[in-house]
């Protein structure tokens, strides 16, 4: 089972961003896209995810067989697929704890609502894990976090709604390396046979604390090599340039 992307196109506007990609994250495989800025890394996932932004224009998603692409937002997620933003959105006046126990009873039958205790009890598990004051419960979502909170928080979402399929946008972005540490701990918390990531980032250092089984480099809106954990460590040593085409 498996999330299966074919020749890929999708555009903003009249800007054509994705421009054929070819992609499969089985689950259990843990993968990371590195890349230069713009050349649509954050595109892809949002693309995934059903972001109403950007057009597909041709090309498949599957995800278990299953075509995505026809799917709103709302389907994706209950369906198993988790975005974690680079920029995490701040929702006043809806705590952490309404928040996620509302995305968490979306996905129950028609009638049936979640235990509070129980609830509450992996809740407060899930935060001790990343290091959360439990007075995050009771905060609006995101409102004055800091980076490394925001951070978190989203990993704490993902944690508490098990999806199938995560995909973590430069999660890295704006924390300090202990936050790294712990959101990192967070995610591979959740490896296991039956989960796939796909892990967006410019930087080797994150892929230090959440290893990859494969490596993939994006290129003007294509994925041009893929190879194992050490093409990251050639990326951060030789940088982009010696993957370029020859005909770009």
């Amino acid at each position: 089972m498996s999330i299966i992307i074919k020749d890929l196109h999708a555009k903003i506007g009249d800007t054509e961003i994705l421009k054929g990609v070819n992609l499969e994250i089985p689950k259990g495989e843990v993968h990371a896209i590195m890349g230069i800025n713009g050349s649509g890394k954050s595109t892809l996932s949002k693309v995934i995810a059903g972001h109403d932004d950007y057009q597909v224009t041709s090309g498949t998603i599957e995800m278990d067989g299953q075509d995505i692409l026809d799917m709103d937002v709302d389907e994706r997620s209950r369906e198993g697929v988790f975005l974690a933003f680079q920029y995490p959105m701040e929702i006043p006046g809806v705590s952490n704890a309404n928040f996620i126990r509302a995305a968490l009873n979306a996905r129950l039958p028609e009638g049936e609502e979640l235990d509070a205790v129980a609830y509450y009890k992996e809740l407060y598990a899930k935060m001790d894990g990343l290091e959360m004051d439990r007075k995050f419960t009771a905060r609006a979502v995101n409102e004055g976090f800091s980076g490394g909170e925001k951070k978190r928080n989203e990993i704490l979402q993902m944690a508490m709604l098990e999806p199938k399929y995560c995909i973590l946008d430069e999660t890295d972005s704006g924390l300090d390396i202990d936050a790294l540490k712990i959101v990192s701990r967070g995610v591979n918390s959740l490896r296991t046979e039956d989960r796939g990531f796909l892990i967006i980032t410019h930087y080797q250092r994150l892929l230090n604390y959440i290893k990859p089984d494969v490596v993939h480099v994006m290129y003007d809106g294509q994925i041009i090599k893929s190879g194992g954990p050490e093409l990251a460590l050639e990326l951060e040593e030789q940088g982009y340039e010696q993957f370029k085409p020859a005909s770009v």
